[in-house]
């Protein structure tokens, strides 16, 4: 599929004539060089990178982020209201769980039965979080908020922090893949360089084609990256790589940015990639038994949260998943019936809901039966919560967006499950007790993945820079 950002090989200028010679060895190199950039492949591969001197080493961590992008109304899923007046409890009923004395939302009955598994945060604090583009929560830092701060896409994701402390579980594949609907949905490496941003799996899969209001169309995506140019084999592939080792003064040449030292680097992983056939068969969820295909089902998203399984299970260190159909603000977004394509409450969530619950809990349970659980730590969230009162914007329920509090759940990591963290008031529209932060939510998940917590980064003046300006291991889950 035609793209028009840059990739990681735009300056070797493959096809450029150089000076007054149509054809040379440099030109052949680097079109050999081009010929594996062709697959798409080396730039994503960067983002393995080894860990820097003196940090952890991977740990077989991993985190899978389900990332409800537009902001799910809190109120309305796991911090319910039922005594309020109409217009801030708004339309659905409260059902028992397993955790006793903790009630969620009536069409979430699947976790219900298994929240023993899981943690509710009811008292996320998301001030400062904004959507489109969607960073405070994905970086842990208040400043990255590009409507207000112009440098707020210097900071880094948390996936990309893992990508560069952590690294990948198996050297074959990428530290932090990410099923993108919408570049404004998720937060990338910024500081950290381009080798860190997400590998970008929906290239690497067959998957429906959902239009923005969530209807199949039908189609399936025909993903390129692990085809081959016509009349490439695999045997030249690895021609190509001995040819290029062999070039070692037309390297120095033009090793004038590091980029040639990077390709000595990677330059093998990327073969093995390709060649290797782990990543490949990672994304064929062809591969998986029907019976397990059937489970999760045919929706859209609950096939990529079967990917994510297998990429944790192959060795990805950091899955996000973009739960969403549209590409402006996000399927979660649901200010009103009169707002596109989300809807209000009733109209909007309502039919996200049993969708959500049954993958959540699909990918829960699953992980669980295959002993992966304490291994992988499962997030659901958005940006921020919803108002307390509905009947926004000329609607009968919609609620607009709320950054004072939001929840969130979370599962795996070899965490204490079955509890409930933090309270909302009686409205639910301001925190209570407990306020957690998304530093806190960071430092948790970076323990998790073992990359110490006093880490700093150099941006590019030479300044030194925490990964977690301030945050703290969440206390009740260790």
């Amino acid at each position: 599929m035609p793209h028009s950002h840059d990739h990681a090989f735009h300056a070797f200028n493959a096809r450029r004539r150089e000076g007054l010679v149509c054809s040379s060895r440099r030109n052949f190199l680097k079109a050999s060089l081009a010929g594996i950039a062709g697959l798409t492949v080396p730039h994503l591969l960067q983002s393995q990178a080894q860990a820097a001197p003196g940090s952890p080493r991977p740990t077989g961590k991993s985190v899978i982020l389900l990332w409800m992008a537009g902001g799910p109304s809190h109120i309305d899923m796991w911090d319910m209201k039922p005594d309020r007046p109409l217009e801030n409890r708004g339309p659905f009923a409260p059902i028992a769980t397993r955790v006793p004395g903790v009630r969620i939302c009536e069409y979430l009955p699947k976790q219900a039965a298994l929240l023993d598994k899981f943690t509710i945060i009811r008292s996320m604090d998301a001030r400062h979080s904004n959507h489109e583009p969607n960073t405070v929560m994905q970086t842990a830092n208040l400043d990255a908020e590009p409507r207000t701060n112009p440098n707020a896409r210097d900071y880094p994701a948390i996936g990309s922090i893992v990508s560069k402390y952590h690294g990948p579980n198996h050297p074959s594949m990428p530290a932090y893949a990410a099923f993108m609907r919408s570049r404004s949905h998720l937060a990338f490496a910024g500081y950290l360089g381009r080798l860190h941003d997400p590998f970008m799996a929906q290239q690497a899969a067959a998957l429906p084609v959902y239009d923005l209001v969530g209807t199949d169309t039908g189609q399936v995506t025909n993903p390129s990256l692990f085809q081959l140019p016509t009349g490439i084999t695999f045997e030249r592939i690895h021609e190509r790589r001995s040819l290029a080792q062999s070039f070692d003064g037309i390297r120095s040449e033009l090793d004038t940015d590091g980029s040639m030292s990077a390709m000595d680097r990677y330059g093998q992983q990327a073969v093995e990639m390709i060649t290797g056939r782990r990543a490949e068969n990672a994304f064929d969820i062809t591969r998986e038994p029907a019976a397990m295909r059937d489970r999760y089902g045919s929706h859209l998203w609950c096939q990529q949260a079967l990917l994510a399984r297998r990429l944790v299970e192959a060795g990805v260190a950091f899955v996000t998943l973009d739960l969403s159909y549209h590409t402006a603000s996000g399927t979660w977004d649901t200010h009103g019936d009169n707002i596109p394509p989300s809807g209000g409450i009733w109209n909007g969530l309502r039919p996200l809901l049993p969708l959500f619950d049954h993958l959540v809990s699909t990918l829960v349970s699953d992980l669980d039966q295959r002993g992966m659980l304490d291994d992988v730590l499962v997030i659901a969230m958005g940006e921020f919560g919803r108002t307390p009162q509905t009947g926004t914007q000329g609607s009968s329920d919609g609620r607009n967006h709320w950054p004072v509090v939001m929840s969130m759940c979370l599962a795996g990591g070899g965490f204490q499950h079955g509890q409930v963290i933090g309270a909302t008031e009686a409205d639910g529209g301001s925190i209570l007790e407990r306020r957690v932060t998304p530093g806190d939510l960071a430092a948790t998940i970076y323990h998790h993945m073992g990359v110490p917590l006093n880490t700093h980064f150099a941006d590019p003046s030479g300044r030194p820079r925490p990964i977690i300006e301030s945050g703290n291991v969440i206390r009740e889950l260790i």
